[in-house]
């Protein structure tokens, strides 16, 4: 459980990191998501999982 709150905590750092550090950045990387086709943003959300299961897996390895 421990190592699920700090994955949490990271996700939630890395994001705060965009949206405040880089809060234009943001809206256009939302505008882009909003006119991409949902296969392509399938195939980016299927592709980001594959390398977060990777990048865990050679850390926890």
């Amino acid at each position: 459980m421990q190592d699920f709150l700090t994955a949490i905590g990271l996700v939630l750092v890395v994001e705060g990191v965009v949206y405040g550090g880089l809060p234009g950045l943001a809206r256009r990387l939302a505008t882009e998501v909003l006119s991409m086709p949902e296969s392509a943003l399938r195939i980016a959300g299927l592709a980001a999982v594959a390398v977060g299961v990777g990048i865990v897996w050679l850390a926890r390895g």
